[in-house]
C-alpha cells in the first residue's frame, strides 16, 4: 500500500500554443501516438498506487470527463464484431466508481489556485500533483520513484532534472543544501532565475508530492508573479517547517506544453513501440536523406 493515495491534475489551461486544434479539443486530449496526454499522467499515477484522481478543470473541457466515462454503445459494438483488441485498448480509460472527481477552476489564477481547489477532497493527507504537459519516458514512472523516496524523507518533494545553466531562466530552480543519492535537500526554490544568479541547475518539472500543510500557506498567500497564486511561493513558505527536497528522477522528460516538445515526444514514443519503430525509423531516415539531397 502506498502512503500517497490522492493526486491532483491541473487541467484548466486553454492550450493556446496549440491553436487552432485546442479551439474545440482540450490540450490534454491531444493524442501522443494513440493515447491522449492525460492518459500518460493517469497511467503514471496508477503505477504509483494512486486511488483517487482529482481533475481541476474549466468550462469547455467536457471531453476529459467523457473520455473516462463508460462508452456503452461503442463497447457493445466492438463486442458484437469480435474486436477484442480494440476493447482491450479501452481498459485504461475506465475509472473505478467514485475514483474520479472533477472540480471547476472558475478563474485562471495560477497553479497554486488550482491546487487549492482540492483542499476539501485531500483533507490532511500528503498528496501528489501531476502536470500532464510534462510527459516522462522511463522504465519506472517518476511518481512511483518519488513515492518510494518520500516514504523515507517526508516533507514536500518535487521532481528535478539537471539543465544547462543558460536554461535556468525557464524553470523553477532548487536552492540545494546537500545531496544523498537522488534526493536533494533544498532550502527553497527560485522561480525562473537569471542564469548568473541561479542557485543551482536543478530545474523543477511537473511532479510534486506535497504535505497538506501547503494548503494553509496557499490560504495565507496573496497573488505573486503575474498576479497569480504561485504554488512555488506556498512551498517555499512552508519549506522551513515541513522540509523540501528534490528528486532527480530516472527518465527522459518532454515538454508537451510546447509544439516542439510534443513533436519530439511523438517521435520518441513511436520509435519505442515494437509495432511502429522499424517503419517509422526508416521513414525518418528517408526524410533526412531527401532533405540532404535537396540542400
Amino acid at each position: 500500500m502506498t502512503h500517497i493515495r490522492k493526486a491532483v491534475f491541473p487541467v484548466a489551461g486553454m492550450g493556446t500554443r496549440f491553436l487552432p486544434a485546442t479551439k474545440s479539443v482540450p490540450k490534454e486530449m491531444l493524442p501522443l501516438v494513440d493515447r491522449p496526454l492525460i492518459q500518460y499522467a493517469i497511467d503514471e499515477a496508477r503505477e504509483a498506487g494512486i486511488e483517487e484522481f482529482i481533475f481541476v478543470s474549466a468550462a469547455g473541457k467536457g471531453a476529459l470527463e467523457d473520455y473516462f466515462d463508460t462508452a456503452a454503445a461503442l463497447e457493445m459494438s466492438l463486442k458484437s464484431k469480435g474486436k477484442t483488441e480494440a476493447l482491450k485498448a479501452l481498459e485504461p480509460t475506465r475509472m473505478p466508481e467514485g475514483a474520479l472527481t472533477i472540480l471547476r477552476q472558475g478563474k485562471a489564477l495560477g497553479l497554486g489556485h488550482a491546487v487549492r481547489q482540492a483542499r476539501r477532497l485531500i483533507g490532511d493527507e500528503a498528496f501528489a500533483v501531476l502536470l500532464p504537459d510534462d510527459v516522462i519516458m522511463g522504465s519506472k514512472g517518476v511518481l512511483a520513484q518519488m513515492v518510494e523516496a518520500h516514504s523515507q524523507v517526508g516533507g514536500h518533494m518535487v521532481a528535478s532534472m539537471d539543465v544547462a545553466r543558460e536554461a535556468t531562466s525557464a524553470y523553477g530552480v532548487l536552492d540545494v543544501a546537500h545531496q544523498n543519492g537522488r534526493v536533494l535537500t533544498a532550502h527553497g526554490m527560485v522561480e525562473k532565475p537569471r542564469p548568473d544568479v541561479a542557485p543551482s541547475t536543478q530545474a523543477v518539472v511537473g511532479r510534486y508530492i506535497l504535505e497538506a500543510s501547503v494548503f494553509d500557506r496557499l490560504a495565507d498567500l496573496g497573488p505573486g508573479a503575474g498576479g497569480e497564486l504561485q504554488l512555488t511561493d506556498a512551498i517555499n513558505a512552508d519549506a522551513g517547517k515541513a522540509g523540501l527536497s528534490g528528486y532527480q528522477f530516472a527518465g527522459e522528460r518532454f515538454d508537451c506544453g510546447s509544439i516542439q516538445g510534443f513533436v519530439q515526444a511523438t517521435a520518441a514514443f513511436a520509435m519505442q513501440r515494437g509495432d511502429l519503430a522499424d517503419e517509422f525509423t526508416a521513414f525518418i531516415r528517408s526524410r533526412q536523406s531527401a532533405a540532404k539531397q535537396a540542400a
